[in-house]
């Protein structure tokens, strides 16, 4: 069966989200196992890295699947898992690697996120696929609102020194 424009899309928006969270898995994995001189600017990619698909999510994924789906329970579970994402954000940026609750808060955020990462994946990406979602409107507001947001991130790294580049 061939593939509509939107069917393609959709795969695409779903594809980068499954992008977005290896990339993040994977730095949660690599603080695990970097030297403290290594910690702090993996763990500043990461922090910025899930608050970009977090906003992405919130603001225009979210919304267009808990319209088109009948399941505001596992909607709201996403919403809140969220919402404790950005709690240890917003924590860990008062901290810095080496202060002594920051492992263990960055750990504890890596878990959360692997959970979420799993629901989602595994419960509202495949309902979302098969839901009637305009993906063509979606995928391109998706897509400019992420450079938009990586350009703020780079351009606020650069004033700062914090941003490294994106892999």
């Amino acid at each position: 069966m061939a593939h509509t424009p939107s069917q393609a899309v959709a795969n695409s928006v779903v594809e980068l989200l499954k992008e977005d969270h290896e990339k993040v898995k994977g730095l949660f994995a690599e603080y695990e196992e970097a030297d403290s001189s290594r910690k702090q600017d993996i763990a500043e990619t990461a922090l910025q890295d899930l608050e970009v698909h977090a906003e992405l999510e919130e603001k225009l994924i979210y919304p267009a699947v808990r319209e088109a789906i009948d399941d505001d329970a596992l909607m709201n579970e996403a919403i809140e898992e969220h919402h404790l994402v950005h709690v240890s954000i917003k924590e860990l940026k008062k901290l810095k690697p080496g202060d002594a609750k920051f492992d263990a808060k960055f750990k504890v955020l890596g878990e959360l996120v692997k959970h979420h990462i799993k629901e989602e994946e595994g419960e509202m990406l495949p309902q979302a696929e098969e839901a009637d979602i305009d993906w063509d409107v979606l995928g391109a507001k998706v897509m400019k609102r992420r450079e938009q947001l990586f350009s703020k991130t780079d351009a606020s790294a650069r004033g700062g020194g914090k941003r490294k580049s994106r892999s």
